[in-house]
């Protein structure tokens, strides 16, 4: 996809750090940030990392041409001339390391670290949040269902409901690489090479005469490809009945009815019935696709009440994350440089939960050697030696620090990969398909416990005994106690 055109897909509060930032001489300045989130989507206990493929496209597109410089030009702020040109000639030539697309992450972990002059850095803030919080609720919202449906196919049906064209297109994508197996939207299926599936509206039905010329109409335009849509008018007594003349009619000539499609209804008991009327008729082959604001808690009920479906058509509660709006990630300053070395910075809320960790870290998944299963997350500083030697490590809650652990026999996978250095891509992105599998082999590493969809067990995201030190001594310099 051309993601050209993007550069002033920011917020201004961006572009007028980078003019103070420039007539104050200190645009070249090195800072290192990261993106994170404070809270899991949807009661869930994990989220899925997705938007990294679009977040490099739209870094290695990033120029200032006649347009943007004109519109610049524009502004209230009444930019000095010298600061256009200077944007002219503007490249990202910093570093991002990022969780591959796929991997399961866990709240007030780095997601993305960025490593780039203040220039650079406040510029690229809002495109990638925008990105990265999107395609992530998506992911997540897409692996939810398919925890629920995890032998059943599953088709992202939502383009006419998303958040315009984008929105339908990326998450499309998202969904795919958490497990959907296809999708309705042909550009998406054209750009990223998803699988694309459909069958047909009511409106065919509607255009002809009788239902039963209307399907009959349609297997000898599409053979190959025959899914009814039955519940035009009766589901039971006119569509069902008249979708299997037609399987019948397909059957004479060498041909198999590929499904029918329910769309309303009280969906469990018509699947039933339908199965066994196909059945009876002697088309077992035949799937039944269901559909009609499907989420995960539906599809939960509908299997609890053993509906007889086999392939779901999921649109308006997925593609726009229909209980949760948005995954709230963050982008904070955790060092910059000064005189050459990176010194950490920290942010003081009083709210608790927005105190920033401070310094240049690294995110590592411990694997139990004698389980093969992640014990926990854990974050150091980059300095520290004891993870990368796999000597004995502390886990401990940093909310509730006497909730400690100590672990010998492990692993440590870090998850933090150079994905540009110094302005240049480190190496080629991953397909879809190798995202696909990788997603798989995430979930593998983990005990059911914690990816279940109700009330799952809290994972825990540990920090080093050094981190957590340098971050209560940024507290305690940065806060006073109140006069008594």
């Amino acid at each position: 996809m051309d993601e050209g055109g993007l550069t002033l897909h920011t917020d201004k509060y961006q572009i007028n750090m980078m003019y103070a930032h420039w007539v104050q001489g200190t645009l070249n300045e090195r800072a290192v940030f990261e993106i994170y989130f404070r809270k899991l989507p949807f009661g869930n206990g994990y989220a899925v990392c997705a938007g990294l493929e679009r977040i490099v496209r739209y870094i290695e597109a990033l120029r200032f041409g006649d347009r943007e410089l004109e519109y610049l030009k524009q502004q209230e702020e009444n930019y000095a001339p010298g600061f256009i040109e200077v944007l002219r000639s503007f490249r990202f030539t910093g570093s991002l390391h990022a969780m591959p697309e796929g991997t399961l992450a866990f709240p007030n972990e780095p997601l993305v670290r960025v490593e780039a002059r203040l220039f650079e850095a406040h510029l690229i803030e809002t495109a990638m949040l925008n990105f990265l919080n999107y395609q992530t609720l998506i992911a997540t919202k897409a692996s939810r269902i398919r925890q629920v449906a995890p032998n059943d196919m599953l088709l992202e049906f939502g383009t006419r409901r998303a958040q315009e064209a984008d929105a339908a297109v990326w998450g499309a994508r998202a969904a795919y690489l958490a497990g959907f197996h296809a999708t309705s939207n042909m550009r998406a299926g054209m750009l990223f090479g998803i699988p694309s599936k459909g069958t047909h509206a009511h409106a065919w039905v509607q255009a002809f005469g009788t239902e039963e010329e209307a399907f009959r109409k349609y297997a000898e335009a599409l053979p190959d490809q025959v899914t009814l849509l039955v519940d035009t008018y009766d589901t039971l007594r006119s569509g069902l009945p008249n979708a299997i003349r037609i399987g019948k009619m397909l059957e004479a000539s060498g041909k198999r009815m590929v499904g029918i499609r329910l769309d309303s209804g009280d969906l469990a008991y018509l699947s039933q019935r339908a199965r066994e009327m196909l059945d009876e008729a002697g088309l077992s082959y035949v799937k039944i696709t269901a559909s009609n604001d499907l989420d995960e808690h539906i599809i939960d009920n509908l299997k609890s009440q053993r509906a007889r479906i086999d392939v779901w058509g999921v649109g308006t509660k997925l593609i726009t994350a229909a209980d949760q709006p948005s995954l709230g990630g963050v982008y904070k300053m955790v060092a910059i440089s000064r005189n050459g070395v990176f010194e950490p910075v920290i942010k003081i809320s009083a709210n608790p939960e927005k105190v920033t960790t401070p310094g240049l870290k690294d995110v590592y998944r411990i694997i139990g050697r004698d389980t093969g299963k992640a014990e926990g997350d854990y974050i150091a500083l980059k300095d520290e030696a004891d993870i990368r030697e796999g000597r004995r490590i502390k886990l401990f809650d940093p909310v509730h620090p006497y909730i400690h652990k100590y672990i010998e026999r492990y692993d440590a996978v870090p998850l933090l990969k150079p994905v540009i250095v110094d302005g240049e891509l480190a190496g080629p992105l991953p397909t879809l398909e190798e995202i696909r599998a990788y997603h798989d082999a995430q979930l593998g590493q983990f005990w059911p416990q914690y990816l279940r969809k109700l009330n799952p067990e809290l994972y825990r995201v540990n920090l080093s005994e050094k981190a957590w030190k340098l971050k209560m001594d940024l507290i305690a310099e940065h806060t006073q106690s109140d006069p008594i």
